[in-house]
């Protein structure tokens, strides 16, 4: 993914209170941002799971048949 893609994404999650960011030390020199999930952002990433698991069933179930 590129920086161009990502970093926009990021900020629209984190706007919306999915993700939070904190300026940390990087251990290789200048400070890096971390992002991270809040509590909102693990309850939807967990309703996506169960959606993608659902989706991904139906399809093998059709290529199944």
């Amino acid at each position: 993914m590129q920086q161009g893609s990502l970093y926009p994404a990021l900020h629209r999650l984190e706007r919306k209170g999915l993700v939070k960011a904190e300026w940390r030390e990087s251990g290789n020199g200048p400070m890096a941002k971390y992002y991270s999930l809040t509590a909102a952002g693990l309850k939807q990433f967990e309703a996506e799971v169960e959606q993608w698991r659902r989706y991904s069933g139906a399809i093998a179930m059709v290529l199944e048949s």
